[in-house]
């Protein structure tokens, strides 16, 4: 391995004119390198930079004109974390002969830019010389984004899940210990808690299974017809039994709706977090209309709409764009503001769309329409 010089092979001499570009194929992919979405920088033989794409000229802030045709470790100037010269350091066409590529790895741009690079040594036949290096670039930002969402997911999840393990774990302990200087209405108490507690705990871990097939794409949709109707009265009369008033709620449907196939437990899923929504941030009347509308999905004609909205203070029109990411919790805390991302989640893995806007009485809105769906051998 050569360090110190480089041994690209006829990098000591002045550039040469860029190689001839083909429109819509310069380099022999197939395709235009510039529709890509990944930076691609192509050397030929001689260590000259015969492609360099739009997005590479994006990421890099060097102009293409100004790349092509100059030596790869001038046009790509790269450094390791550890502030070594990374085209000195690989050597790609001095290097050993059987090797024919370089796994992805963060590298530095000038300036101290992180970049993901990865690289394909060309030969024309085995341990014969590089006929091409084909460097592939990519922005860091958005793995560092995905990168910070886990961890805050992490953290949140930590924090939830401390609070009613401390309480379990702090309750029977204590009935162990001292169960004969408690009264029954004490243990009962005590116990009522630790179920609570429980139920939160169980809550949370189904949040986060969620969040985790939604982010795979692995969430299943077991689709029965669903009387949508009577799914949002069955909610109401629930709130109505743990204590609030029947008029706090107005229910409408617009008859005739369409027969309706979904995921009857992922659908009062749906609900219960828009109706919680509307009844703890919310003010006034919650009002859920139950409309046929037109299908979101292409070939279908009719779909079922569902609108929930309050009479509170609303939503921000700076929080709109986040009210469906992690983490959103509005002005009011509490809860892990997953809810309405699994929400989302949800409708779209039916095939739905979900909107938040402003209702007509002030408060917010929330909106999710789904197609029919029905099976196809039903149509």
């Amino acid at each position: 391995m050569s360090v110190g010089t480089s041994s690209a092979p006829g990098a000591r001499h002045a550039p040469r004119p860029p190689a001839p570009r083909t429109p819509g194929d310069p380099v022999g992919l197939g395709i235009d390198p510039d529709q890509l979405p990944d930076g691609l920088v192509v050397a030929d033989e001689h260590g000259h930079v015969t492609c360099f794409n739009a997005a590479a000229a994006r990421i890099t802030a060097v102009p293409a004109a100004e790349a092509l045709g100059q030596p790869l470790e001038k046009a790509l100037p790269l450094e390791d974390l550890e502030g070594g010269r990374w085209w000195q350091l690989t050597d790609p066409y001095g290097g050993l002969a059987i090797r024919v590529r370089q796994p992805e790895r963060n590298l530095l741009l000038p300036g101290g830019r992180e970049v993901l690079v990865s690289a394909r040594y060309v030969r024309a036949e085995r341990l014969g010389p590089v006929r091409r290096v084909v460097v592939t670039l990519r922005d860091t930002e958005a793995r560092r984004r995905t990168e910070r969402s886990h961890a805050e997911l992490i953290a949140t999840v930590a924090h939830e899940l401390r609070s009613p393990l401390t309480s379990v774990k702090g309750f029977t302990a204590t009935l162990l210990a001292k169960w004969e200087r408690f009264t029954d209405d004490q243990k009962r108490l005590m116990l009522e808690t630790v179920d609570a507690d429980a139920d939160r705990v169980t809550r949370l871990i189904a949040e986060l299974l969620d969040i985790s097939r939604i982010d795979s794409g692995r969430l299943e949709v077991r689709r029965q017809p669903v009387d949508i109707g009577a799914a949002v009265g069955r909610h109401i009369q629930a709130y109505v039994a743990a204590g609030l008033e029947a008029g706090r709620f107005l229910l409408r449907i617009a008859q005739p709706l369409p027969d309706l196939w979904a995921d009857p437990d992922k659908i009062d899923q749906v609900l219960s977090n828009l109706l919680e929504n509307a009844v703890r941030h919310g003010e006034g009347t919650v009002t859920i209309d139950v409309t046929p509308t037109a299908s979101p999905r292409e070939g279908e004609e009719t779909g079922t709409s569902v609108t929930v909205s309050d009479e509170g203070a609303g939503i921000p029109e700076e929080s709109m764009n986040r009210v469906f990411t992690r983490f959103w919790r509005g002005s009011k805390r509490g809860g892990t503001g997953l809810g309405l991302y699994i929400v989302k989640g949800i409708v779209e893995a039916h095939g739905g769309t979900i909107t938040v806007g402003r209702a007509p009485g002030g408060g917010a809105e929330f909106r999710f329409t789904l197609p029919v769906a029905a099976p196809a051998y039903l149509t």
